[in-house]
């Protein structure tokens, strides 16, 4: 199993994953009613959160939290950050092409 692999896979209860980043469980409804999260369901309909959704809920209680930043505003944060990871790969994608490019 790879890395990517290992941290996408779905391993935390709700209750656990709320106890790992101290907030209700009825918060974590909510961020998932809202399209914040989308925690992978189990065949009995049993959430199910990763060790990438466990990050980016911390990054949501941080945003709220810390900074005091609405959800609105976290969704719209999230979407940007992704937006950024999605163009830092396709930027890593192209120097490696053009590395491969001059070497021949």
């Amino acid at each position: 199993m790879n890395r990517e692999q290992y941290d996408t896979e779905p391993r935390y209860v709700i209750s656990v994953a709320a106890r790992m980043l101290n907030v209700q469980t009825h918060t974590l409804r909510y961020y998932e009613k809202i399209g914040i999260i989308s925690p992978h369901r189990s065949r009995g309909n049993i959430r199910l959160y990763s060790d990438r959704d466990i990050a980016l809920l911390q990054r949501v209680k941080t945003l709220v939290d810390d900074m005091g930043i609405n959800l609105p505003g976290v969704e719209v944060i999230l979407r940007m950050m992704e937006h950024i990871e999605k163009l830092q790969r396709q930027l890593e994608q192209l120097q490696e092409e053009l590395e491969s490019m001059k070497g021949e």
